[in-house]
């Protein structure tokens, strides 16, 4: 079975912990002074906050699956379809231990899909790609202040 993953930056955890905790009528599974997680049934998702990241914000997308052989699956598709992945063995990231696979979308934004078999008494962290820089439109504005037409 999966589970949706979503790690959102915050910068004032307290207040992030209270809303999200009103939003889903639950408190948190995992608490830390930096990092917050619920494992939610309605919807089924593991929806994550913490303050380590730059900026508030979206952090990163992930699949979670409940063995090694639907993560083996999830990977290999990946890398079937021609994806580069960033795997990662027993990795300890947001206080657990995790086998994971990193992939990132067509604009970049950062996929994880990840098997966790244990916790960890450390936040750790991830080891994850870096996104390829868009290329810049160099070309001169038009009168409208949009890109030149030939540019883009």
């Amino acid at each position: 079975m999966k589970r949706l993953h979503l790690h959102v930056a915050v910068d004032d955890m307290d207040t992030s912990v209270r809303f999200y905790s009103t939003l889903f009528g639950a408190e948190p599974t995992v608490l830390k002074a930096d990092y917050a997680k619920w494992m939610l049934d309605d919807p089924r998702v593991n929806f994550a906050v913490s303050d380590r990241a730059g900026a508030p914000g979206l952090d990163h997308l992930g699949i979670q699956v409940d063995t090694a052989d639907e993560l083996k699956d999830l990977a290999g598709r990946l890398k079937a379809a021609g994806e580069a992945t960033r795997d990662q063995e027993a990795a300890t990231c947001c206080y657990a231990r995790s086998d994971k696979a990193w992939v990132q979308d067509p604009s970049g934004l950062s996929w994880e899909t990840f098997h966790s078999f244990g916790d960890s008494p450390v936040y750790g962290e991830d080891e994850r790609p870096q996104a390829e820089p868009k290329p810049t439109c160099c070309g001169p504005a038009s009168a409208t202040g949009r890109p030149a037409a030939s540019c883009c």
